[in-house]
């Protein structure tokens, strides 16, 4: 008896272990995930603002590269246009704001790439977003990535080397809004015991960028 007690003893050890092991391994993943989209798109942004002349960014201005929406947004910076909706408006939850942007097929956008040297996208904010021509930044597979928040700024311009610098700042994260707070700047602390929160990670990326870099690359 005191034999197999000992051995069931060691079993449900062994058990608790295997899953926290488990929940440890799932969370990792997520907030990887969510680290490297972040990492990827920060970069991407860079490198074509870096080949672009400066761009407007005033909202008001009726020249404006930066168009914004509850449901989303757009920035056109010359050879590339970015186009995202923020992750309620992905979800289509009564009462979230409608997506903002579509492809031409009437799919949704998470966040996309488009080759657009016209910046048509920004001059006609009721076009569609061409298929054709867009890349994904975001996967909307296990993890479901999205946008949750997009703001650009234009923190100085220089006239006489037609350069300026932009502020970028980006919060992406998973998208289970059962999981998310109000404005879905962070996961709910697990304690509230919504949704699982292994799958769970939100972060916000922050960069500069200059425009108007002569010896700046391109893709």
């Amino acid at each position: 008896m005191l034999a197999m007690t000992f051995i069931a003893f060691l079993l449900v050890i062994i058990a608790m272990t295997t899953i926290q092991i488990s929940h440890i391994y799932n969370k990792g993943l997520t907030l990887r995930e969510v680290n490297q989209v972040g990492r990827s798109v920060s970069e991407d942004l860079q490198r074509s603002i870096g080949a672009s002349a400066p761009f407007d960014v005033d909202v008001s201005s009726l020249t404006t590269r930066y168009i914004l929406n509850d449901g989303g947004g757009r920035l056109c910076i010359g050879r590339y246009s970015y186009a995202w909706n923020y992750g309620k408006s992905l979800m289509g939850d009564s009462g979230a704001p409608a997506a903002f942007n579509k492809y031409d097929d009437n799919t949704l956008v998470r966040f996309a790439k488009v080759n657009d040297a016209s910046a048509s996208l920004c001059t006609d904010p009721t076009r569609s977003v061409p298929k054709a021509d867009a890349t994904e930044m975001l996967a909307a597979g296990d993890r479901d990535l999205a946008v949750h928040k997009f703001t650009v700024t234009n923190a100085s311009t220089d006239t006489q080397s037609s350069q300026a610098l932009y502020a970028i700042s980006m919060i992406l994260g998973t998208n289970d809004q059962t999981q998310l707070s109000t404005g879905d700047a962070s996961c709910r602390p697990p304690a509230e015991g919504n949704g699982n929160e292994d799958y769970c990670s939100v972060n916000q990326f922050d960069i500069v960028v200059r425009a108007g870099n002569k010896s700046g690359g391109d893709e």
